[in-house]
């Protein structure tokens, strides 16, 4: 993003974005909420055009290319996608719609999709649920199953918005550990973690962004952004951060 930019009705969204992502680079972007952290998300799938600025991703300048096209080759895990999904559909053909990127299983898939699917599923260890209504699964089984669909394209980019929202601590921390693995793997596609909380950024992620009231704060390598003074700043108030096994903590 280039001097990016959003309004809606005079009042800035976000304001003066320049933010890059370069290949091999895994990012975290934190913010609280209402900081802009999904719109942002929003700009990069095309869903939300910018107001000024420019906007290329995997190459692509927006503008210059078909977005439905482009968003083939973007992974997108949201609570707001969740929520569009049929609930009566199994969460095998919830992934397998993946291949196409529609909201609902619509064409037809062979043999060797079903197998794509069934085997990102066991990566992400939810395949014992494969015919059950995605309507009945936990929101854990819900979240795994919205990643295998994901990653069905085999997508450049992967942009996971607050997927350990509403999850039990072991829950969260079993979904975290797939995500490590798959940020770890030789062909994995840049990932974007969106979150509100600390303790979520993992290892894997080697820069962080953060956004306040719509603008970038700080950005760069997680261990240089991710400090005590960065963060009593960013919070605009003292806080006191931790380590532990590679993971940040924070308390007040």
């Amino acid at each position: 993003m280039k001097s990016v930019s959003w309004r809606v009705n005079g009042k800035y969204i976000l304001k003066d974005i320049n933010w890059t992502v370069n290949k091999g680079e895994h990012w975290a972007i934190m913010g609280l909420n209402g900081s802009g952290k999904t719109s942002l998300l929003n700009l990069v799938t095309g869903y939300n055009w910018p107001s000024s600025g420019e906007i290329s991703v995997l190459g692509r300048h927006f503008g210059e290319y078909d977005i439905r096209e482009l968003r083939k080759r973007i992974g997108l895990v949201s609570s707001s996608l969740q929520e569009k999904l049929y609930g009566a559909e199994t969460a095998e053909e919830i992934v397998l719609s993946g291949k196409f990127a529609t909201i609902g299983l619509y064409d037809r898939t062979n043999r060797r999709d079903e197998r794509t699917a069934m085997n990102l599923m066991k990566k992400m260890r939810c395949s014992h649920v494969a015919d059950r209504p995605y309507r009945t699964l936990s929101q854990g089984e819900k979240q795994k199953v919205l990643i295998a669909r994901a990653l069905m394209t085999s997508p450049g980019v992967l942009i996971l918005d607050e997927p350990c929202a509403g999850l039990d601590m072991l829950a969260r921390e079993h979904l975290l550990s797939s995500i490590e693995k798959i940020g770890r793997q030789k062909s994995a596609p840049t990932l974007l973690y969106v979150t509100h909380r600390i303790e979520e950024i993992l290892p894997v992620f080697t820069h962080t962004l953060l956004i306040r009231k719509g603008r970038i704060h700080l950005q760069g390598k997680t261990g240089t952004v991710l400090t005590q003074e960065n963060l009593s700043v960013f919070f605009g108030e003292g806080v006191e951060l931790h380590k532990r096994k590679d993971r940040f903590w924070i308390s007040l």
